[in-house]
């Protein structure tokens, strides 16, 4: 059985298109004596004459119509598979859908997709926000690849990945008389206006274990569902608050002032799949994008409140 190889296909395409060796040879980057070489040895091992020779031009011939014909089939397949791997690099007609918890969503999601946008300029993204308990009718319904989580989820059906690790710190309202201290403790929130989420929530659970490590009452005097509307109510003079580093991750928020807490108390970052769903690159680009934004912004921060005051209204 006469077969022909890809590179075969290539020469005699660059010769039907060039009509010349020379021609060829320019079009492929290659000398003319291979280029000839190769046309002699395919026409001999097929056994047929593929080109006329005419006043120094190569014309295809007669007998041979039928395999340019497939030549150029097989030449527009390509053209069509390297337009596809084109626009699947790019993300066209691509979908990616992944979830949130309200306080990564708040600033760090919106730093991931930029990076993720930048890769893949043309894909569809889906960014939902969920509460903890919305997570595994999302992953195991499959209506997303992966959510970002303050808290793992408990189930055997998902699996948890640690990301990052952050603090709890203090918001007060700019002008607050805290607002020169280096930290600020929980003894000197526990008589002021506190707005919190309630701590039967497992977000509001992180934040409040300051006050019960200290053994110090929790009195809200108002609660909010989400870290962004904490953040809202303290910007308006409410009350102070305690809340996640990563909710308050952008360099300039008005009206808001940034306090080291002086309990420690961590937040850990998790990154929620179905078990053994595999992920498309998509997503597992994605994640490696939170994964950075979380660090950078970990970082930013223990930079920032080794320096001390960290006023969110300076730009």
């Amino acid at each position: 059985m006469r077969e022909i190889t890809l590179r075969q296909i290539e020469v005699i395409r660059a010769v039907m298109l060039r009509g010349t060796i020379n021609g060829a040879a320019e079009h492929l980057g290659v000398s003319a004596p291979g280029i000839s070489r190769l046309i002699k040895h395919t026409e001999e091992s097929l056994g047929i004459r593929l080109f006329e020779r005419h006043a120094g031009l190569f014309v295809p011939s007669v007998e041979a119509g039928a395999v340019f014909d497939q030549i150029g089939q097989v030449y527009k397949g390509v053209e069509n598979l390297q337009v596809a791997l084109d626009s699947l690099q790019k993300g066209v007609d691509v979908r990616l859908a992944f979830a949130s918890a309200p306080s990564v969503a708040q600033f760090i999601a919106a730093r991931a997709i930029r990076s993720i946008r930048k890769r893949y300029p043309d894909l569809f993204i889906d960014l939902n926000i969920l509460k903890i308990e919305e997570t595994l009718d999302y992953l195991l319904l499959e209506r997303g690849e992966f959510v970002i989580m303050s808290s793992p989820v408990n189930n055997p059906g998902v699996e948890n990945e640690e990301m990052a690790r952050g603090k709890v710190v203090a918001i007060l309202p700019e002008g607050h008389t805290l607002a020169d201290r280096d930290e600020v403790s929980v003894h000197d929130l526990k008589d002021e206006p506190l707005i919190g989420i309630d701590p039967s929530d497992p977000y509001g659970a992180i934040v409040a274990r300051a006050f019960l490590q200290e053994k110090l009452p929790l009195r809200h005097s108002m609660r909010g569902r989400f870290a962004q509307t904490v953040v809202s109510l303290v910007r308006h003079g409410m009350g102070v608050a305690l809340i996640d580093e990563f909710s308050v991750a952008e360099v300039y928020m008005p009206g808001v002032i940034r306090k080291p807490l002086k309990e420690q108390v961590d937040v850990a970052i998790y990154v929620v799949r179905k078990k053994g769903r595999v992920l498309s690159n998509f997503a597992d680009y994605g994640i490696r994008q939170f994964r950075k934004e979380l660090t950078e912004a970990h970082l930013h921060w223990s930079a920032a409140a080794r320096k001390n005051n960290i006023k969110l209204s300076d730009h």
